[in-house]
């Protein structure tokens, strides 16, 4: 057996949020090989497998009674490249900042405004991760994953992963498939989005006039170095709750009640509002209850500040969320996966 398998490991390296909880087996997938013995040993021994990347979209609520694979896979590779269009292929254990660093080193934008997201290459698509104006899917070019129920290799288009707002086929039929390796299109020439305003006042900042998309990436990487806090001195797993969407007829209402609220049209009538705007107007930002809290200068972020357990972390999320309904008839959405 090439798996190697850990009894009762801990997980805090392995969470942003720095949760102490055990795994009753733990193992780290290096390749396919690795991930096919993983699902083999979970099926005879009758225990349930769950496959996590870097931790960094997690909130672990006790031990888990389970096979927990990392995965831990490498790899980077040009599969096209015809001078102008090209399609770059990430084995899904790498590390996501650090793969996109790699691709605007090789002279190829369209990953830019999603740098310094946490996180693997393999975790991006069940989120359908995205900032500034950028998701995953606008720049997909496929995926293959391994069926959990029949052991085989899929590739799957764009229209199949069914990406919508933090969400996807994935995340919609979690412990199916299970990500091996990721595909971007990206372009030699650079297409850049400067629409969100944080960003073009930074360039300018820095003095650039004609930004490159490696200058976007550091902008972008500064701005969130400054909001969000790093998991490596406080534990958290960015942003917790989703924007929520409402109905026009909600926005306007709460508009006039509200003359600073944020929200953003949609293309389908609804407007999106800034959760964070909420959480803050609703007097969460810098709460602290024993060591769980919201971060003083993101609101968005729920932290650890050492010692607090999953389970007081979902507690203040879920007075968050309760408060939230209650002052304006919203419900705010968790972004990370709970267990």
């Amino acid at each position: 057996m090439s798996l190697q398998l850990q009894v009762e490991a801990s997980l805090k390296p392995f969470n942003s949020f720095g949760v102490d909880v055990r795994a009753r087996l733990f193992a780290q997938a290096h390749n396919d090989d690795d991930v096919r013995e993983a699902l083999r040993y979970s099926a005879e021994h009758q225990l349930p497998l769950l496959v996590i990347g870097g931790g960094s979209n997690l909130l672990l609520t006790g031990d888990v009674q389970a096979l927990v694979l990392r995965m831990a896979s490498r790899g980077l590779s040009v599969l096209v490249d015809d001078g102008e269009r090209v399609v770059v292929e990430a084995e899904a254990g790498e590390v996501w900042h650090d793969f996109v660093l790699w691709t605007l080193a090789q002279g190829f934008a369209g990953l830019e405004n999603l740098s310094l997201i946490p996180g693997t290459v393999g975790a991006a698509p069940m989120q359908n991760i995205g900032a500034y104006g950028v998701e995953i899917k606008d720049v997909f070019a496929g995926l293959t994953a391994l069926d959990r129920q029949s052991g085989e290799l899929r590739d799957f288009t764009l229209a199949e992963c069914d990406f919508g707002y933090r969400d996807s086929l994935f995340k919609q039929h979690p412990g199916r498939w299970l990500i091996l390796r990721v595909r971007f299109a990206l372009s030699r020439a650079a297409s850049l989005h400067l629409e969100y305003g944080p960003v073009r006042q930074r360039l300018i900042e820095q003095g650039v006039d004609l930004p490159s998309a490696s200058d976007v990436s550091r902008a972008i990487s500064s701005i969130r170095s400054e909001k969000l806090p790093d998991p490596a001195v406080i534990g958290n797993a960015g942003s917790f709750f989703k924007n929520p969407v409402v109905s026009s007829v909600l926005a306007a209402e709460l508009k006039l009640a509200y003359p600073n609220l944020i929200g953003y049209p949609q293309a389908d009538g609804q407007v999106k509002l800034a959760a964070g705007w909420l959480i803050e107007a609703a007097g969460w930002k810098g709460f602290r209850d024993a060591d769980a809290g919201v971060h003083r200068l993101q609101s968005l972020v729920l932290v650890n500040y050492g010692a607090a357990t999953g389970l007081q972390l979902l507690a203040l999320a879920q007075r968050i969320q309760a408060d939230i309904a209650q002052r304006f008839a919203v419900q705010l959405e968790m972004e990370p996966n709970v267990y």
